[in-house]
């Protein structure tokens, strides 16, 4: 029997260390094989050693596999969007071509559930002060919610459960729970987290902190929030939408963060280099922007193959739509902008532009490998795009961030630059966009979130009562101000796995996704190209297989189905809209 709820085995479980990256006893996997709950946490390293198991790349997800385009890292959410290109594969969620049999990343599966609750059902057995032990009980908490946030996302309602339940017991055969009622209780166990947990920023890589609790609170409240009032009219709409309750609690949660003193923008006073050196750091321990982040460790088999495989493009590329969302350098879009200098080349198309831009997006004058032979550039690589395999970028434009050229830091296949989970850039894009939505942004507000993100590019500040209007903004129905916070959000978290989440709480498939295809740069920049070229000369790579644009389906594909084996075995859970 299947389902994940019901596959208990009261009063045991088998437990399993599963290493985190910075701490040795993290690391080390525990001898630990059917223990009774009577034997077990009795002893505060008991519910340490329970919760470790948690630390790890299913719930924990970094950014870098938006450049391998794996559905199992957090970057796959920007490849499954407008923002990247996988060759010549189509993403059947933005084409609508899923079935009931379609299975992503996070399934309808109950198995973390059962482990964080069975935690919960038993940690008061614990002895000694409770003083000694509330750090793993925030660990706790911190987890489910993730868990949960996780599952909330991707089938909305979801079966909510706090204990770990009989077997046959009536609770698992009742209705999903509305989605507010969860993200209700989300930000609960999240308000708890951060209660218990320590305060002390740490490392950033060994155990979770309170802020590392309330930039995740941030990232959930944001999420209901702008999904409740987005979505207030369509299938997937909440019964009693209270988006301002969450968009506050947003505000209350970053304020918190920010008036602490701990995090700032990361920046040494190079605006040209500072925000790609940010990726590609050795260590993060001292960094005050990155809030929680994972080390690699090639001696423990602990291994990133993120640089190896970005030493060539294969496949995996950035779309044209991103590209254009970044600015000029006097702060002003690319259209009409006397100081855009047009498309003829990449080169000229990354002048008077967003330091990002070029921080992002490879030029071709920036290095691509160094190592004692001598420094090989990346114009090395554009000459040969879409020659072969591993030169294939079927957009032209190549993907820098998070790639390091100092050879001697790889490692064949593996190699060791940390990744990041949360960093304080995100904390202010939450902050300002949910001041935004509540209509209570001012000046002063911009001045201590977008402000410090533009200052470590060298780009002039987002005045409130001054903005130039686009004709080219994705959302002409929205704000100016809504509109530059989200365009600011796309090229500061570009790749980062953000986008697909974005476009799906903000109810844009239909200005983003549905009848596009994705573009990329002059064709006539390549000698040889694999892929066709729209009207205007610009790459087109989905021109013959996608000729009427992605095929997203608004009244459906904006969760997941369930599985159609749990409706059998509980009828009352129903099928989410569109399936």
């Amino acid at each position: 029997m299947k389902y994940s709820i019901i596959i208990i085995i009261a009063g045991f479980i088998a437990l399993s260390a599963i290493f985190n990256a910075c701490q040795k006893d993290i690391l080390e996997k525990y001898p630990l094989d059917q223990v009774s709950s009577a034997d077990f946490f009795k002893q505060p390293n008991d519910l340490k050693i329970y919760v470790n198991q948690f630390y790890n790349d299913a719930l924990l997800p970094v950014f870098w596999g938006a450049i391998l385009g794996n559905p199992y890292r957090g970057g796959a959410d920007d490849y499954n969007s407008d923002n990247q290109i996988n060759g010549a594969s189509i993403d059947v969620c933005l084409q609508g071509t899923r079935t009931v049999s379609y299975t992503g990343r996070v399934g309808w599966d109950y198995s973390y559930v059962r482990k964080i609750n069975y935690f919960f059902d038993n940690y008061k057995k614990c002895t000694g002060d409770f003083k000694n032990y509330q750090q793993y009980v925030g660990e706790a908490y911190f987890f489910r919610a993730l868990i949960y946030f996780q599952l909330m996302q991707t089938f909305g309602d979801v079966a909510l459960l706090t204990t770990v339940p009989e077997t046959n017991s009536p609770e698992l055969y009742e209705p999903r729970t509305p989605r507010n009622i969860v993200a209700d209780k989300i930000i609960s166990d999240l308000d708890s987290a951060s209660m218990y947990l320590s305060d002390v920023k740490n490392d950033g890589c060994s155990r979770i902190n309170k802020w590392i609790a309330l930039a995740f609170q941030t990232r959930v409240a944001l999420y209901e929030g702008s999904w409740e009032k987005y979505h207030a009219t369509d299938a997937f709409k909440v019964s009693t939408p209270q988006p301002e309750k969450y968009f506050n609690k947003v505000v209350e949660a970053a304020t918190t963060i920010m008036n602490s003193g701990k995090f700032d923008v990361y920046t040494t006073g190079k605006p040209t280099s500072d925000y790609a050196s940010l990726f590609i750091q050795r260590d993060y321990s001292t960094n005050k922007e990155v809030l929680f982040w994972k080390k690699f460790s090639t001696a423990l088999s602990i291994n990133n193959n993120k640089n190896y495989q970005q030493e060539y493009p294969y496949n995996k590329s950035i779309t044209k739509e991103l590209a254009d969302s970044y600015l000029c350098s006097d702060g002003n879009p690319i259209t009409d902008n006397p100081l855009f200098s047009g498309y003829t080349t990449i080169t000229d198309e990354m002048k008077n532009r967003d330091p990002r831009f070029y921080q992002t997006i490879f030029t071709p004058d920036a290095p691509w490998m160094i190592d004692a032979t001598g420094t090989k550039f990346w114009k090395d690589v554009y000459t040969n795009l879409n020659s072969a395999t591993k030169f294939n970028a079927p957009s032209g434009y190549v993907l820098r961030k998070g790639y390091d050229p100092l050879l001697v830091n790889h490692n064949l296949n593996y190699e060791e630059t940390p990744s990041i989970y949360y960093r304080y850039a995100e904390v202010l894009l939450n902050f300002a966009e949910a001041k935004a939505e509540l209509g209570t942004i001012n000046q002063a507000d911009i001045d201590k979130s977008i402000k410090k993100l533009r200052d470590r590019v060298g780009m002039p500040n987002l005045n409130l009562a001054n903005i130039t209007t686009d004709p080219k903004w994705d959302f002409p129905t929205l704000s100016p101000i809504i509109n530059e916070i989200r365009r600011e959000r796309r090229v500061e978290l570009a790749d980062e796995g953000f986008r697909w989440p974005d476009i799906a709480r903000w109810a844009a498939a239909d200005e983003l996704i549905v009848g596009k295809r994705p573009k990329g740069f002059k064709g006539s920049q390549i000698a040889a190209t694999l892929f066709p070229v729209d009207e205007n000369g610009f790459l087109d790579p989905f021109k013959t297989s996608l000729p009427n644009g992605y095929g997203f389906v608004l009244n459906r594909d904006y969760l997941n189905p369930i599985p159609e084996s749990q409706i059998v075995l509980n009828p009352k859970l129903e099928q989410n809209p569109g399936w």
